[in-house]
């Protein structure tokens, strides 16, 4: 029945702007000086935050064990949350407390194939603090990061928002697995805008609305035009469908504006998209809002 509801998405296409002069300065900003060059694109995923993660992975190649976050929706199916932590449980936790999303990496892989060959693709090991932070990322139109991401309070001294990168004794590095606001702020981007997918940004609370606030102006002072963020903790199917989906909608129509193809993706998830179970039954629909509302699209939507 969330079909038949008469959602304001069905009329607009919404873009969200901190500030009346957040706008205007959006607007102003000069064409993107590498726009046509480079492959556009790059992905940051499935960060491994423990010994341990990396343990498991090796152990299979492939994947690895986690205790999977989940609510229970009418009917009994079980959804799976891409990016519900259980940091709300305590008071402060270490790195490794972290849980892996090792979906994420298929969800990279999956937007880098989109953009063809030359896109830079970090993932596990080597989504680490001194791949990002060392590198150029002015080349890239497109860049996203599927991790947790951090309020001031959920890790010990963390005193400003963050998003989770890989161990550092994990990936033999110095440093302390965070990518903070105040490291944000010394990227060198020029994006068209920056896709923060599977994490904790945006979320209702207090803590998380300053989070939003903080990554997003760090974002747009680094360089960026746009930011896409989640309110809430993701579903990981639905999150993925959304995120893969707006780019084949770009790719297929160089013309459509980011809030449009976010809008499309959406309204694409509502009237058709269906969990199913092993047997190929439908168990739920993705057109609840709890799987599709989450994504907010900050800054220029053009």
């Amino acid at each position: 029945d969330y079909r038949k509801v008469p959602w304001l998405l069905r009329r607009h296409a919404i873009t969200q702007v901190p500030s009346v002069n957040a706008l205007v300065t959006l607007r102003a900003l000069p064409a993107r000086a590498a726009a046509g060059s480079g492959s556009g694109f790059a992905g940051i995923g499935d960060p491994i935050f423990s010994r341990a993660q990396m343990t498991a992975l090796s152990a299979d190649g492939t994947s690895v064990s986690v205790r999977g976050a989940s609510v229970t929706v009418r009917g009994g199916a079980q959804v799976a949350l891409r990016s519900a932590g259980r940091l709300d449980q305590i008071d402060s936790a270490e790195l490794g407390r972290l849980e892996r999303l090792p979906d994420t990496s298929d969800e990279v892989r999956e937007i880098a194939a989109i953009f063809g060959a030359g896109s830079d693709v970090l993932l596990q090991a080597s989504a680490n603090e001194k791949e990002v932070k060392g590198r150029d990322w002015r080349r890239k139109r497109v860049i996203l990061f599927a991790t947790h991401g951090l309020v001031p309070g959920e890790l010990n001294g963390l005193d400003q928002p963050a998003l989770a990168l890989t161990a550092p004794d994990v990936a033999g590095i110095d440093g302390d697995g965070l990518l903070t606001v105040e490291e944000i702020l010394n990227l060198k981007l020029d994006a068209d805008w920056v896709v923060l997918s599977a994490c904790n940004t945006a979320s209702g609370s207090v803590e998380g609305a300053e989070a939003l606030s903080g990554l997003g102006r760090a974002f747009f002072y680094a360089g960026t035009r746009a930011l896409l963020a989640s309110n809430w903790p993701v579903e990981t199917v639905s999150a993925k469908m959304i995120t893969t989906g707006i780019f084949k909608r770009q790719a297929a129509q160089l013309t459509l504006s980011k809030a449009d193809a976010l809008r499309a993706t959406m309204l694409d998830l509502i009237d058709a998209g269906e969990a199913k179970d092993s047997a190929g039954k439908p168990v739920y629909s993705y057109a609840h809002p709890m799987f599709w509302a989450p994504f907010s699209l900050v800054g220029d939507g053009s």
